[in-house]
């Protein structure tokens, strides 16, 4: 039995090929770095804005061509994903957004069109746009959750609420033909088991179709990486983080897709934890702690009292009138 619904699987049973994303850094920014809510950004994200290495990126449509040959050659790929990754993608005009998001449609080989971006930034203009563009192509918003706690999402200076993301995520699918993926982090300082199970708890109540894992990790360049060289924050261990990503997806719904359980980024910009480079070692201990614990995706999760258990045990108490 498949211990948890993979994004692989779900590509090559839907185009029956391989699928390859092609990162794209299209210019657009973010409302946590350019004064709009704060000039800091978010305590792990890096001067890149967590996509392609470069401040003067080619245009989107000769980053997808060479995106497409560098991938054929190199996987054997036959279809690709535009993945709009840098930044925060839904925000601009919407015009913008749209004209830039259409550059992905000339390539009949990408068949679907993936973008990254906040909760906050998902005003009704903009959806009116990315409907427009579910209709030539399947469409996947992904949106930056990281942590259902105030707490966790004040410390990574996140800038937005869960009401946030639960207001964008209900908006969101009342659009035709979109799809909702959202991202989180495990090994945020100060958050417990039960926290992060219950975040799985909460994403699994929602009307959503993906979620990406990240371990916490430091970057080059970012405020985390000034707590991490000054001793005052401590990262997983791989053991400690397989555990939590596999109580995490145990208490997430059967039908919600991984799109990742790992952290990405080169070796050149990540300086912690060493381990979390090491995407297969990860997914191969997450492998052997499901099958060691006997359970799988969405084992664990409960939501409520079913039926049977909203009878009670015995006959309410009669209460004698005064």
């Amino acid at each position: 039995m498949e211990k948890y619904k993979k994004y692989s699987k779900y590509l090559k049973e839907k185009y029956g090929a391989r699928v390859h994303r092609i990162p794209l850094q299209a210019g657009f920014y973010c409302p946590n770095r350019d004064g709009r809510i704060s000039s800091k950004g978010c305590i792990f994200c890096d001067i890149y804005g967590s996509g392609p290495t470069t401040f003067t990126p080619p245009p989107i449509k000769e980053q997808i061509q060479r995106g497409i040959e560098w991938a054929k050659k190199r996987y054997g790929a036959r279809y690709f994903i535009a993945y709009f990754q840098a930044f925060t993608n839904t925000y601009n005009a919407p015009e913008v957004v749209e004209e830039r998001l259409r550059q992905a449609l000339p390539f009949k080989e990408v068949v679907e069109i993936s973008l990254g971006t906040r909760p906050d930034c998902l005003p009704e203009p903009i959806l009116d746009v990315l409907e427009r563009i579910a209709e030539h192509r399947e469409l996947w918003v992904e949106i930056g959750l990281e942590s259902s706690h105030l707490k966790s999402l004040i410390w990574m200076r996140r800038g937005h609420t869960l009401a946030d993301f639960i207001d964008a995520v209900l908006r969101t699918k009342k659009r035709r033909g979109i799809k909702i993926g959202a991202h989180v982090i495990i090994g945020i300082p100060g958050e417990s088991r039960r926290e992060i199970v219950e975040t799985a708890r909460i994403i699994s109540s929602l009307p959503i179709d993906a979620v990406k894992i990240h371990p916490l990790h430091v970057l080059r360049n970012t405020d985390l990486e000034k707590l991490y060289e000054a001793g005052k924050l401590k990262l997983l261990t791989m053991e400690q983080f397989v555990s939590l990503a596999v109580d995490f997806i145990e208490n997430l719904r059967e039908d919600i897709i991984l799109m990742r359980i790992s952290g990405e980024r080169t070796k050149e910009l990540f300086v912690a934890p060493e381990w979390a480079l090491k995407k297969q070692e990860v997914l191969q201990h997450i492998e052997e702690e499901f099958e060691r614990r006997g359970t799988h995706q969405g084992s664990k999760l409960k939501l409520g009292l079913s039926g049977d258990e909203c009878v009670p045990y015995k006959e309410p108490i009669k209460l004698e009138k005064n």
